[in-house]
């Protein structure tokens, strides 16, 4: 099985991923954790991404896409795998779709978290308290929430054209979010 998990930031992506990478049996795949692998790593495109992060600039998107089409190529990502984070832009879809034309596959469904808005706000202040994040700030946290609904609204379309996002209700605890996954999967 090969999915895309989207939502918001304090949506639960990351720890709903994980789980779910383990039980198909394949690999959690995360645009930061790539980043961050490559870098301590000092693969060519770690140096090549770190020279832009270290000036303060985004990554482009062609050394993103590299990183992550060598990372779909590894063993443990050939048969299954949660993308986690990317693609993020619609351009970043369709090299996604060549990526994996290129490797024979296509993705089986787009896992989308929904959660109340003011839902995800209590969360991320809660995990901000927790974390010591005094960066998040109601404000902070309201705007990476529009950004995401502005940037993310065209991917939900295009994958929405092609009948492979699945929404599931991402409130109440980890466990019931589980659940509903595991029921909303295509078999």
């Amino acid at each position: 099985m090969r999915l895309l998990i989207m939502g918001p930031p304090g949506a639960g992506k990351g720890t709903q991923a994980v789980a779910l990478a383990k039980r198909i049996g394949g690999a959690h795949i995360s645009t930061g954790d790539i980043f961050r692998a490559n870098v301590q790593q000092q693969t060519e495109l770690g140096k090549a991404a770190q020279r832009f992060m270290d000036a303060g600039e985004y990554v482009p998107d062609e050394v993103t896409n590299a990183m992550v089409e060598d990372r779909l190529a590894q063993d443990d990502a050939r048969e299954a795998f949660i993308l986690d984070g990317y693609p993020r832009t619609v351009d970043q879809v369709h090299t996604l779709d060549r990526i994996l034309d290129g490797f024979g596959t296509k993705l089986d469904g787009v896992l989308e978290l929904v959660v109340d808005p003011e839902e995800l706000i209590q969360r991320l202040l809660k995990r901000a308290e927790t974390s010591g994040r005094a960066d998040d700030t109601e404000e902070v946290i309201r705007h990476r929430q529009e950004v995401y609904t502005a940037e993310t609204a065209p991917l939900l379309e295009v994958y929405g054209s092609r009948g492979l996002v699945i929404e599931v209700d991402g409130m109440g605890e980890v466990d019931e979010v589980t659940r509903r996954i595991d029921a909303a999967l295509p078999s």
